[in-house]
């Protein structure tokens, strides 16, 4: 049986004990003359400061409105479209589903050499976690020990790259603005995804005045090779740094670095992740002590079909949907979108899936899974018929807790005026004429589902705004309870689960009324 949201609360409640002017029954509705004289002071003075299309919706936890403006009116979320390619993607696959690199492989193994006889392929599928820091997700190091465990020391062939749905390559969306496409929060997206297809450079000043800089760590392992300098040393504190990608691949380092300078973290978008593949697979051989001859494999055909040589997985999905949540990655969650929707139907299959869980079919309207598309249409009462209804169905059970807490991530200047931690679970969303914020803010009368859109030109100040009317509204609340049962994890790898019925029956056209 599933316990309700007012239960846990009142569990809550009672075990931190009574709560000083607590006027309301337990779980009630917020006393509506309460805040609508609050919201009116809010809106009035916030119109003033921030001018623009402001649609806002305050719901209890079943969805009723409790205090709206311009409901209906469909903005652009920004990033809080996040928060529903999360609520589809979890429905397809399951918070427990894992992604999965692979060594396939096609021949056998001479036991006296160590040499793989026959064909063998990198398979990557889009796993946002590959090739990161150690210890935050699997790296491609751990495939090449694994294949030392088999007793390989010898690859023979080209680095061939496969997906186990389509072609192993990365793009960028044909939604996103080409004024974002090839920036640090738009790379490329798709299945050959390593180290989030971004690399780091990290300089420091040479010991003397007019001398090359120095290059003191590279991300990921193995691209120093693809990375020259041209920066030089110069007196004081100042440096003037950037890191430009060369017309035959790899990076250059420009500009100067004072000698009292500290060391200098660069980035850049790697346009073709292939070639970073290629240096990092090469690295992580070699360290192994595997030899590997890209020349052509020549001799007899391979017998047997193809088997895993090698498997990493990620961590399971809520664990990656909560990071890319609470970081705002754009590449993590075209990725999930594309893991549960297919990379051609993947913004159908979402805007559908919204649409089916709100009963809101005017007005939501989805072209991408991140919300950096300028495309992107949503009402405010979509979005909290959404947070009233998904945590009610099957996929939905802890859903408030893949979004960031006030505190952290992109909720980190919601640093005070709160209880504690966990009191708001939101999701930001912001471009150059965008602020919105949606999410739930736990109340001792019960949570209120809160959607503040704003399109226009003072987003900053917009954003400051509903800061505000957050910590009004958040100042004697209390942290959202979560469900504690948990489920076996399962491991979907590289394999694309079939598109549940209600969706694939449902799908219909995009609907683009409303945008303008």
């Amino acid at each position: 049986m599933k316990v309700s949201w007012c239960f846990r609360l009142a569990v809550v409640l009672a075990l931190s004990g009574p709560i000083d002017g607590l006027a309301s029954p337990l779980c009630a509705q917020t006393d509506p003359e309460w805040l609508a004289s609050r919201m009116a002071s809010w809106y009035r003075a916030t119109r003033r400061t921030a001018p623009g299309a402001w649609g806002v919706a305050i719901a209890d936890q079943s969805g009723h409105l409790l205090w709206s403006t311009n409901p209906d009116r469909p903005l652009m979320p920004a990033s809080t479209v996040k928060l529903l390619t999360t609520g589809f993607a979890r429905t397809v696959l399951g918070g427990t589903a894992r992604r999965a690199t692979r060594v396939i492989g096609e021949g056998s193994l001479d036991s006296l050499t160590g040499e793989w006889i026959g064909s063998w392929a990198l398979e990557l599928n889009g796993d946002p976690s590959l090739e990161r820091a150690e210890g935050s997700g699997p790296m491609l190091s751990d495939l090449a020990l694994e294949l030392t465990n088999r007793g390989i020391r010898k690859l023979t062939g080209p680095l061939h790259v496969q997906s186990s749905d389509g072609p192993a390559d990365a793009a960028y969306p044909a939604a996103w603005s080409t004024r974002h496409q090839g920036r640090i929060f738009a790379p490329p997206v798709g299945p050959l995804t390593v180290h989030e297809n971004v690399v780091w450079v990290t300089v420091q000043p040479a010991s003397k005045y007019g001398k090359r800089a120095q290059v003191i760590e590279t991300a990921p392992e193995g691209i120093a090779s693809m990375v020259t300098v041209t920066a030089t040393t110069r007196s004081g504190r100042r440096s003037r740094l950037a890191l430009q990608p060369r017309r035959e691949g790899g990076w250059v380092v420009t500009g100067t670095i004072g000698t009292r300078a500290g060391a200098r973290r660069l980035t850049a978008v790697a346009p073709d992740p292939r070639l970073v593949l290629a240096a990092v697979w090469k690295t992580v051989l070699e360290r192994a002590g595997i030899e590997w001859n890209p020349s052509a494999y020549v001799g007899p055909p391979p017998t047997g079909g193809p088997q895993i040589l090698a498997e990493v997985t990620s961590a399971p999905f809520d664990s990656l949907a909560s990071e890319i949540n609470r970081r705002s990655l754009n590449l993590g969650a075209e990725l999930l979108l594309q893991w549960a929707g297919g990379r051609d139907q993947g913004p159908a299959l979402l805007t559908d899936h919204v649409r089916t869980v709100t009963g809101v079919s005017d007005g939501v309207y989805l072209v991408d899974g991140s919300g950096l598309s300028y495309q992107d249409r949503v009402t405010p009462q979509a979005f909290v018929s959404y947070l009233a209804r998904f945590p009610d169905t099957p996929a939905g059970r802890n859903f408030p807790q893949l979004l960031p807490a006030n505190g952290m991530g992109t909720l980190r200047r919601l640093n005070t005026g709160f209880p504690g931690e966990g009191v708001v679970r939101a999701k930001t969303g912001t471009l150059a004429s965008v602020s919105t914020v949606v999410g739930y803010l736990g109340r001792p009368e019960g949570t209120l589902l809160v959607a503040l859109m704003y399109n226009g030109p003072r987003p900053h100040t917009a954003r400051q705004a509903q800061w505000k009317l957050f910590r009004a509204l958040g100042a004697n609340g209390v942290v959202i309870p979560a469900d504690s049962v948990s489920e076996e994890a399962e491991q979907l790898g590289g394999d694309q689960t079939a598109v549940p019925a209600w969706i694939a029956d449902s799908l219909a056209p995009p609907d683009t009324a409303g945008i303008h």
